[in-house]
């Protein structure tokens, strides 16, 4: 109570001409548009941060730090790129051309399409598949039943690198839906991975999605065509982490059948980031490692559940292929790695942002 009588009162100090404290008034949209980008980039920051980590190559830390360890890691050097890399390009050089001496006569005297030239070239295209494995002394283990030609089913698999596909392809021939490729990659895409039923789109041709979608519902149908392998993350993702599945594999009517791919770093990073590296590159890293160790595990066939929406379906299996492989999941579009929103969706998104905060304000 005495406290309270010694207290200063601070109306004694101010001027007596002092104009008037104005009463606090609500916020406006403008006041909140003026705000919204400050909170947008605050927010921004975070987002990219979480958002490139799914794209991030982690650099294996250094271990050759004494004087005991150097001579070992030279040593080491010299064996992976001295001897082990000149054997696997040996390998790959004898593969190919043994493969190109049996493929092209099939494929080009062979006219029409019997089920003994299809047969025939999806041997071979397995055989390569294996050649390319061998290159980098990859160590696969397949866990799960061996993946069957059926009508009405397609297989989805989480995505790392486009060796994800020449790993699933030497145990089973799967028509791929891939990103069209320039280069040696674009003339393996034309001539040779065609023959099993391969489908390539272009990323940023609308009507190429259009197109390509019809092209799937029609090969699920078939029994007589090669099992369907969607990447439904549709771009390559760092093996940590898992972005937003597209829902167009989900929308076919047909079985979707999971496979979960996990790698092991212990020798290698086999995550293939297209936009700094090309795909020769990234081989050539493959193939001067010690070996790709790799596990694979087919997983039971899910259908669509009475009442289950299709984003619900994607949902469901998506879980099912983190938790197998153990990524993380994160619920960001893969595709932003490609293409960011326009400054105008941004300011369009902030004005829409605004608003709804100013509605909840004269709400409460």
């Amino acid at each position: 109570m005495a406290s309270s009588l010694y207290a200063p009162n601070l109306d004694d100090y101010l001027p007596s001409d002092s104009p008037p404290q104005e009463p606090p008034r609500s916020l406006t949209l403008r006041d909140l548009l003026d705000i919204s980008p400050v909170l947008t980039e605050a927010a921004g920051a975070i987002v990219d941060d979480s958002f490139t980590r799914c794209f991030k190559s982690n650099s294996p830390e250094p271990w050759n730090w004494n004087i005991y360890l150097f001579p070992l890691w030279c040593l080491g050097v010299v064996i992976r790129y001295g001897l082990l890399f000149p054997l696997r390009a040996l390998t790959l050089l004898l593969g190919w051309l043994a493969f190109f001496a049996a493929f092209f006569p099939v494929h080009f005297l062979m006219k029409g399409k019997s089920k003994i030239k299809r047969k025939i070239e999806r041997k071979l295209v397995e055989m390569m598949c294996s050649v390319f494995v061998a290159s980098w002394t990859g160590v696969i283990k397949y866990h799960g039943p061996r993946p069957s030609s059926r009508p009405y089913q397609v297989f989805v698999a989480n995505h790392t690198s486009m060796i994800d596909f020449i790993i699933l392809e030497q145990m089973t021939a799967f028509a791929v839906i891939m990103q069209k490729h320039p280069g040696w990659v674009g003339f393996i895409q034309k001539t040779i991975l065609e023959s099993v039923g391969c489908i390539w789109f272009n990323r940023n041709d609308l009507k190429d999605r259009e197109v390509v979608g019809r092209k799937l519902r029609d090969h699920v149908q078939h029994p007589d065509n090669n099992p369907l392998l969607i990447f439904p993350e549709g771009t390559c993702v760092n093996n940590q982490y898992s972005v937003m599945f597209k829902k167009g594999a989900f929308e076919l009517g047909s079985a979707v059948c999971p496979i979960a791919i996990k790698y092991n770093k212990i020798f290698v990073d086999a995550f293939w980031n297209s936009k700094k590296q090309s795909f020769t590159s990234h081989l050539g890293r493959l193939m001067t490692s010690w070996a790709v160790v790799c596990d694979v595990w087919f997983l039971e066939p899910q259908y669509l559940r009475e009442g289950e929406t299709s984003i619900e379906f994607t949902e469901r299996v998506r879980d099912m292929i983190a938790a197998r492989a153990g990524l993380k999941k994160v619920p960001w579009d893969g595709y932003l790695k490609h293409n960011r929103p326009s400054p105008k969706h941004t300011e369009e998104k902030q004005r829409m942002f605004a608003e709804s905060v100013l509605r909840r304000l004269e709400e409460n």
